[in-house]
């Protein structure tokens, strides 16, 4: 398929070493984790670290009756704040679900990139550590997120939160959650509902399919295989009917979503199904703001923090956020 997609240059200048390093290779799901997890760490430890944020973990219950851990990030307080008010008034919060192709990745992993916008906005920010695949198949991941998401709901008090402003917010796999959660919200009457849903590339759509003939297919760094592998452990080998809360990207219906921010780069293999879930969500007049980065891939931000395309997505995802 012809083309004219290239990478940004600016991008390029920090990505091209890293580019040059052959890229290790999974057939199974467990040496993808292995590989993918290798990755992650690597490359959220890039983001540097910012200060004046505390970390603090609860526990919480899943369907199942497992126990899970809950994270909160929340911005230190300061001796002007204390002054203020000995007990801030409630306010909004984010339900952060990590990425990871459904089989790997971990809330600590992510830490750095959670508590950037958390220092930015103010706001706090709770993270459910849910289990992942192939151990914990669908529908694990999206009860696991959904019992978080009671969780903070009902703790909305004690959080010193308002329920009514209770944003989902996705990288990745983490998107494909918060969107199947949200549609699980919906369908179960979810009260107050979700006020906002944040889709950072998120994974959508199982039936994905860029063949090796197709450029985009060159500049990828999540691959079809990689997608493959991760979708295979998730949903298990029978796909005759893949539910929407698995693969939201298969709903007929999002009447009754909240306002949706998404953003994707134009190297990704999320691309389209990012595009077309966006088109979906406006069909059904719901209010959707989309951002396209030409010229970077998969998770471009993690790594290159400081890349001119990098600060600009971290910029209107700040602003995304206030407007909770």
């Amino acid at each position: 398929m012809a083309g004219n997609i290239k990478y940004d240059p600016d991008f390029w200048k920090a990505f091209e070493p890293f580019a040059a390093i052959p890229r290790p290779v999974a057939d199974d799901a467990l040496t993808q984790r292995a590989n993918s997890n290798a990755t992650l760490e690597l490359v959220f430890a890039m983001i540097p670290e910012t200060p004046g944020v505390e970390e603090t973990e609860f526990k919480y219950q899943t369907k199942d009756g497992k126990t899970l851990t809950m994270y909160r990030f929340t911005k230190s307080a300061t001796t002007t704040d204390a002054k203020k008010a000995e007990k801030p008034p409630s306010g909004p919060a984010v339900l952060f679900v990590h990425g990871g192709g459904f089989i790997s990745g971990s809330v600590p992993v992510f830490r750095n990139a959670i508590t950037y916008y958390v220092a930015k906005t103010g706001i706090p920010f709770f993270a459910p550590g849910y289990r992942v695949a192939p151990e914990n198949p669908f529908p694990g991941p999206v009860d696991d997120v959904y019992a978080g998401l009671e969780w903070l709901r009902d703790h909305a008090k004690e959080q010193d939160v308002d329920p009514a402003r209770i944003a989902l917010f996705g990288p990745s796999a983490g998107g494909g959650l918060a969107a199947g959660v949200t549609l699980l919200a919906r369908d179960k009457g979810f009260t107050p509902p979700i006020a906002k849903l944040l889709l950072l590339y998120p994974m959508l759509d199982d039936r994905t399919f860029v063949p090796p003939d197709n450029l985009l297919s060159k500049f990828v760094t999540w691959t079809q295989k990689n997608n493959e592998i991760g979708w295979g452990a998730y949903l298990g080998p029978d796909r005759s009917n893949v539910s929407p809360y698995a693969a939201p990207a298969r709903a007929t219906d999002v009447s009754g979503f909240p306002v949706t921010y998404i953003d994707c780069g134009s190297l990704d293999l999320f691309r389209d199904e990012t595009l077309a879930f966006a088109a979906k969500l406006a069909a059904a007049n719901i209010d959707v703001e989309l951002h396209l980065y030409p010229g970077v891939p998969h998770g471009f931000e993690a790594p290159f923090w400081d890349t001119p395309v990098s600060q600009k997505a971290q910029e209107i995802r700040v602003w995304a956020l206030r407007d909770l």
